[in-house]
């Protein structure tokens, strides 16, 4: 199903790609972000309950509701919903909701402090904001002791009091929560599938990000190699979908040592493309592949003019490895600082690091031109042997990573030879 990320094992700026990338990961729909927090207002001030009259005798019916992926970046992921209805009462449960008006919030999503909320939204609204989607809702085969315990669960998570969490965009989100409580109700008597897939997170989400050229660089930039090992099938869950496809060949064990599908009936809600409503793929002229080939030649014809004339395009240098720093400052923040899964440890802070803006001011100041040799020099050989290292250490790659470091020896390599050349020149005249 899935192919691995091109490796040699196999732009908008920097920071707009950074911030792009942790909604991708942290937000698998926020299309429906401003309808819940709607509805939360005006849940806020009373207990979520399923307390509607209702004949006691009815009985209660526990479903998973899974909406494939959006058309924007930031729903490519899909959705999961946990649905429980008694009588009259139709609720969804909607782990993914979070307040964009909480004190502190972008400061503390940065730091990966990502506090969502579980929320039950009535039928009328559950599915607003996914028009168009392919919903499909797997019916689950609970005693109705079971379906109970789920349902009472739901209801205390959804109070104001009990609703927060800390959201993990690989091991906690609004896909993992379901499977955690259909497992907690059912015990030992759930069994899964085999999985069929050596897959990483890294090849799923590259999966759902195939046609998403600039989110895929981004993840793969700030994504260290924890998210490169491969995963069973527990694991892969944390995609709604292939929690879907789990509980299909999910099976439950009986007293009586017989067995019963998880799903006792699988419902097609909406038929829509199973590739849900992701946008064409990002044209090669606008993708990331393109731009580092650009960034590669211009270091290239520019390095070549600079030898020739014994002379330094500092301009071209600031601007390249102040864009390179600004990217490793972002990178060495989510290694050292934030909380976020898998951003630590990271090899990309290897040729992506904070000490490259001295590298791109030094040569501006007098007297600090031997320092900035120095890092040049360090940061050539660095990057040189990552590059020839690469292919034996345990992260991989977006491939376009590998132009914009031959770029980045290209330019350190040209300023330690021509300022190499400029120094010794004196001595030679005399």
């Amino acid at each position: 199903m899935f192919q691995r990320p091109m490796t040699t094992r196999q732009s908008q700026s920097i920071w707009q790609h950074f911030c792009s990338t942790i909604v991708v990961m942290s937000s698998w729909t926020l299309n429906k972000y401003c309808l819940m927090l709607c509805v939360l207002t005006l849940l806020s001030g009373r207990q979520v309950t399923l307390s509607q009259p209702i004949d006691m005798g009815d009985s209660v019916k526990v479903s998973l509701v899974t909406f494939y992926p959006g058309a924007k970046a930031f729903n490519i992921f899909g959705h999961s919903e946990l649905r429980v209805q008694q009588g009259p009462q139709d609720w969804y449960f909607n782990y993914g909701v979070f307040d964009f008006s909480a004190p502190g919030f972008m400061w503390r999503f940065v730091l990966g402090e990502t506090d969502y909320m579980c929320m039950a939204v009535p039928q009328r609204f559950a599915t607003q904001g996914m028009e168009g989607r392919r919903m499909v809702e797997q019916e689950l085969n609970l005693t109705q002791e079971q379906a109970r315990e789920i349902r009472d669960f739901l209801t205390n998570n959804a109070m104001p009091a009990n609703r927060v969490y800390r959201y993990q965009y690989l091991s906690d989100n609004c896909s993992t929560r379901p499977r955690d409580i259909i497992e907690n109700a059912l015990g030992s008597s759930l069994h899964y599938g085999t999985a069929i897939d050596s897959v990483t997170y890294r090849d799923i989400m590259s999966h759902y990000c195939r046609n998403y050229a600039w989110e895929r660089f981004g993840i793969d930039l700030v994504i260290g190699w924890a998210a490169d090992t491969v995963i069973d099938l527990r694991q892969q869950m944390f995609i709604p979908m292939l929690l879907m496809q789990a509980l299909d060949s999910a099976t439950v064990s009986l007293n009586d040592s017989s067995t019963l599908p998880l799903v006792k009936e699988h419902r097609l809600m909406v038929d829509a493309s199973e590739d849900g409503l992701v946008l064409p793929p990002t044209p090669w002229w606008q993708s990331p592949i393109a731009l580092a080939f650009i960034v590669l030649i211009l270091a290239l014809a520019i390095s070549i003019h600079d030898l020739r004339h014994r002379h330094v395009s500092r301009w071209f240098d600031t601007l390249l490895f102040s864009i390179y720093g600004l990217a490793g400052c972002v990178i060495g923040f989510l290694i050292c600082f934030s909380t976020h899964e898998a951003t630590s440890p990271n090899i990309n802070i290897v040729w992506l690091h904070p000490l490259l803006l001295l590298i791109a001011m030094l040569p501006w100041i007098t007297h600090t031109q031997t320092i900035a040799w120095w890092l040049h020099l360090l940061n050539a050989i660095a990057v040189a042997l990552l590059i020839l290292l690469w292919p034996w250490q345990p992260q991989v790659a977006n491939i376009a990573f590998f132009p914009l470091m031959i770029a980045s020896v290209v330019r350190s390599a040209s300023y330690v030879l021509i300022t190499r050349q400029q120094t010794r020149a004196p001595d030679q005249k005399g």
